[in-house]
């Protein structure tokens, strides 16, 4: 795969072609997810609960994701690196200044962060100084305490309109990509329509730019034994890993996964 950036994803989004993103946190699933096509890796905090056991992503630290993001580093063969500022990595500018210095440095092209139209000065300031931003919103894990739980997000008509407010006020502030979690497929389709940028959905329908799931998720593992309804099991009826990256791959490029059992209405 040659190398993918910012400009092939925008690209891809003018295009009409769906773009795929993956969970990946070592070296060996980098090579084999990027040589599968796969166009974003995105170490995620999740690692929290599928690698360290956890029942949240809130014990992250930003040392566990500068570690995992140079692993994958060493691995990829040219995917985007995306790497998340976990829980309270950027409740300053400081922070936020210092935890994106370092998960650059250790191999990432693009931070994530989570949060809503607050985080527009910190977006504003981390794209001048050089770092990519891809602004997290909807059901945001990091917030599951505040939220309830992990419950779907933009149901109400009133909290959909404020989604849609916030998202194009990040592209606005130097977002480069917007990701949205556990939202209605009407408000997924809705946002991805508005705004130029790439906008990557988990649970957020069909017709969003791209799709991202959970590695152990599409590989059909799990800790907790609860599989989200966004889920598929990728690795059904393949011969080995490899295949079961490669079909993820193609069924969100043509369009075929997600399906409409893995959305949600309003």
């Amino acid at each position: 795969m040659s190398q993918i950036t910012l400009t092939t994803l925008d690209g891809l989004k003018a295009k009409g072609e769906k773009i795929t993103m993956l969970t990946c946190y070592d070296a060996t699933f980098a090579r084999a997810a990027s040589e599968a096509g796969v166009e974003i890796l995105l170490i995620g905090d999740s690692l929290g609960m599928v690698l360290q056991g956890h029942d949240s992503t809130l014990p992250v630290t930003n040392a566990d994701m500068a570690y995992h993001t140079a692993c994958v580093k060493r691995g990829n063969t040219g995917a985007l690196v995306l790497a998340d500022l976990p829980f309270m990595a950027c409740a300053t500018l400081e922070q936020a200044f210092a935890n994106s210095a370092a998960l650059m440095q250790a191999g990432a092209h693009m931070v994530k962060v989570e949060g809503a139209g607050w985080l527009s000065e910190t977006i504003r300031l981390l794209a001048e100084r050089g770092v990519p931003v891809c602004a997290h919103l909807g059901l945001t894990p990091q917030s599951v305490n505040v939220l309830g739980g992990y419950k779907v997000q933009g149901r109400l008509e009133s909290q959909a309109r404020q989604m849609l407010h916030d998202a194009i006020a990040l592209q606005d502030a130097g977002a480069a990509m917007i990701l949205l979690e556990c939202v209605p497929s009407a408000l997924g389709a809705e946002i991805a329509q508005a705004l130029h940028v790439p906008v990557i959905g988990i649970g957020a329908g069909p017709s969003t730019d791209g799709q991202v799931l959970v590695l152990h998720d599409m590989l059909g593992l799990s800790l907790s034994g609860r599989v989200p309804k966004f889920v598929k099991n990728f690795m059904a009826g393949q011969p080995d890993i490899q295949s079961a990256l490669r079909a993820y791959v193609n069924a969100v490029k043509n369009g075929s996964f997600p399906a409409s059992e893995h959305g949600f209405n309003a």
